[in-house]
């Protein structure tokens, strides 16, 4: 009997509910696993509808095609002679379950149901599935009708077991079971399990990669074994990027790995191993009959070998080393890859943003130029799918993108929207990024290409239509106006920004002849949308936002990078300029308003706060209890109370923009996505009262005494508790 297996894990671009499409892609893995050697093919989790159905997993017909896909695997000729570990929801006793289907030569081998779910961040696998909740116990499933006419079975075995072959045995994990403390790779490793597998969908985030890698090194260092990480990859149909990083390991070392980031819809990663170099490694580091108390586990048999007889030549797989994207390359390559399935897979023609000569919106054009640079890669490396997918968005079929500014002359149109409180600084730092990475456009100024936008006759007309109902004109502060106006003002001609972006996205093309519409891209980062220092239904409502998960401090670091590996140079201006709105009057023709004034604080002392509020679970008091001491060579305990109380204060009046707030990439784990991360409420009591007294008698404790400009033990009606 060999020694030697080729293994075989794949990261695949999986579309939810894409029943034709998923079939294709898993069908296309087994066959690249197949013509690499390999004798088993382990898929992302639920696979064949997509991890992302959400509520269409209560639906019957999620589960009936599924079984119908299922079908069609067991048919091929491309799954003999290989055994296939695919995912898919299965219902058991009228229990949904998240499983794996695991089948050989037209016959089910086992079907292995997740025994702990994901409830956590962006997970809600408790609303969809149960766990199944009897370690090391199977019984019988029976199949669908349709299943064992194909099979010739009329039962398989159901629950927590390995499949045994004549040479070695398997076991399996489902994503968050290896994240977990008790991990079924630590028991089954004591019980001779030689080979460990998991399917998952790992979706992104900035700097957690290496959480991924470490933990799967650390499955095999403890004791031994060989381990395959499959994942999803791509948009597969909301705010998740899955981020692929297929790997297999042994031993505490990777020796194989896939991309974590390509437009590649199918990626295989193969490895050939040597079983005794686990058994050898075990011999002297752990001694199951020693350690093992459990039920041993249920070992489903198979009369299959993962080896052949004659490998003396086969040569094994090495260690490599693992080199991890900076946060930097991570926001050019993630944002960029969800841009673009939601592109190709919308129907659109492109993307229209509204470019302001800002640190954010010219974070989401570099983003839009970092997804054509990577698709004349992906063209130039011969991935006939995006040369079919571009010829298609841009309606030519003989259309080969090479150059990246060329390609976003074709699908990305930036517009500069002024107003008479616009600068020429912004405008000219629009204008000159805009032509460095070839984006068609719009510009107050008429020539060839350029349309003519100036928002000042809308407003206007707006305001012309409040002041014949109400007989009165509202004026800036600066010309003597209330607080209410003033924000009134500024508020006007941000939405009236959002209506024309939707104008010229449905009909710019039109108007130039050509079919489709394009995409509104949005740029309100992550802090804006902790603090709500954003207007409702201004810019940052569009249709999808590449920058909402990312901090401030993190994108000036990523346009940073991109004037090294882009050489767009006209970033230098963008960043070396203080972060403004623009919509308060100008003085002397430059800029009065920042940001970082109007919020009250920096973005990096926001950046703490955010993780403080959602990270580590803080209210009001305990942030206040933490910040004393990290802030203490800053600012005095009372000085915290008073940036404590002013961002919970500018938290709660403007939490309601979070439930209308545009689908944004998700990339930070302290994002205040209302969809489903970060579950809140949109009402609060804006004064805090009972935790803001803890905070007052805190800093009354201490010996320093002093005024802190803010009384909040009680109410006041002349505080304003709700902002647009």
């Amino acid at each position: 009997m060999g020694r030697k297996v080729t293994l075989a894990t794949c990261s695949l671009n999986q579309w939810a509910l894409d029943f034709e499409g998923n079939l294709t892609r898993i069908l296309k893995s087994i066959e690249i696993a197949k013509q690499r050697g390999a004798k088993y093919r382990l898929g992302p989790e639920l696979e064949i509808c997509g991890y992302g159905c959400a509520d269409h997993f209560y639906e019957s017909d999620t589960l009936l095609h599924c079984f119908q896909v299922l079908k069609s695997l067991l048919e091929s000729p491309l799954t003999q002679d290989i055994i296939c570990d695919v995912g898919m929801p299965v219902m058991h006793h009228n229990v949904r379950y998240n499983c794996r289907v695991i089948f050989l030569n037209k016959k089910i081998l086992l079907i292995r149901p997740k025994m702990l779910l994901a409830n956590y961040g962006n997970n809600r696998e408790f609303r969809w599935f149960s766990p199944w909740s009897r370690p090391r116990y199977v019984e019988e499933y029976f199949l669908p009708r349709m299943i064992q006419d194909l099979t010739g079975q009329t039962t398989v075995p159901f629950g927590d077991g390995v499949l045994s072959t004549k040479d070695t045995c398997l076991g399996s994990e489902i994503c968050a079971e290896l994240w977990n403390p008790r991990s079924p790779h630590v028991d089954m490793g004591l019980d001779g399990i030689e080979i460990f597998t998991n399917s998952s969908a790992s979706y992104h985030e900035l700097r957690k990669a290496d959480h991924r890698v470490n933990l799967i090194k650390s499955a095999t260092t403890k004791s031994g074994g060989i381990y395959l990480f499959a994942n999803q990859k791509g948009c597969d149909g909301d705010r998740l990027y899955y981020d692929g990083c297929a790997m297999i390991a042994i031993n505490g070392d990777i020796v194989a790995r896939g991309a974590q980031f390509s437009l590649e819809d199918v990626e295989v990663v193969t490895a050939t191993l040597d079983l005794e170099d686990v058994r050898s490694y075990r011999g002297e580091r752990c001694h199951p009959h020693m350690e093992y108390e459990h039920k041993p586990y249920t070992r489903i048999k198979t009369d299959f070998s993962l080896s052949d007889c004659d490998d003396r030549c086969l040569p094994t797989h090495q260690p490599v080393e693992w080199i991890f994207h900076t946060p930097e390359e991570e926001i050019s390559l993630g944002p960029a890859c969800w841009l673009w399935d939601y592109l190709r897979r919308s129907g659109q023609a492109g993307f229209l943003l509204p470019l302001s000569g800002g640190v954010d919106s010219s974070s989401t054009a570099c983003i839009v130029y970092s997804m054509c640079v990577q698709i004349c890669q992906a063209v130039k490396d011969g991935n006939s799918q995006v040369l079919e997918d571009v010829q298609r968005v841009v309606n030519d079929s003989s259309y080969r993108p090479e150059d990246p500014r060329e390609l976003c002359g074709h699908l990305f149109t930036t517009c500069y929207m002024a107003s008479e409180n616009s600068s020429e600084d912004t405008c000219n730092r629009a204008k000159d990024l805009a032509a460095q990475i070839g984006s068609v456009y719009i510009h107050t100024n008429t020539h060839t290409h350029h349309l003519n936008i100036n928002i000042d006759m809308a407003v206007k007309g707006m305001l012309g239509i409040f002041s014949m109902v109400t007989g009165k004109w509202p004026q800036f502060r600066a010309k003597g106006g209330s607080a209410r106006e003033n924000l009134a003002l500024q508020n006007v001609q941000a939405r009236i920004r959002m209506i024309l972006a939707y104008l010229f996205a449905q009909l710019c093309l039109w108007a130039q002849g050509k079919p489709g519409g394009l995409l509104v891209l949005g740029s309100a980062n992550v802090d804006e949308s902790l603090t709500g220092y954003f207007t409702k239904y201004d810019c940052s409502s569009a249709d999808i936002n590449p920058i909402g998960g990312v901090s401030k401090m993190d994108l000036k670091c990523f346009l940073q990078y991109c004037v090294k590996s882009f050489q767009l140079t006209a970033l230098i201006g963008i960043l070396d300029a203080p972060p403004t709105a623009e919509l308060e009057p100008l003085t002397d023709g430059k800029v009065v308003q920042t940001d970082e004034a109007d919020m009250g604080m920096t973005y990096s002392e926001l950046s703490v706060i955010g993780r403080l509020r959602k990270i580590s679970k803080c209210g009001p008091y305990s942030m206040f209890c933490k910040l004393i001491h990290s802030w203490k060579e800053t600012f005095s305990p009372s000085q915290v109370a008073t940036k404590v109380k002013h961002f919970f204060r500018m938290y709660s009046i403007n939490r309601h923009k979070m439930t209308t707030v545009t689908p944004s990439y998700h990339a930070e784990n302290y994002s205040p996505d209302d969809n489903r991360f970060d579950l809140r409420p949109f009402l609060y009591n804006t004064q805090w009262a009972w935790q803001f007294r803890c905070i007052d008698n805190e800093v009354s404790s201490s010996t320093e005494q002093c005024d802190f400009g803010y009384v909040y033990s009680h109410y006041n009606p002349n505080i304003q508790v709700y902002d647009y």
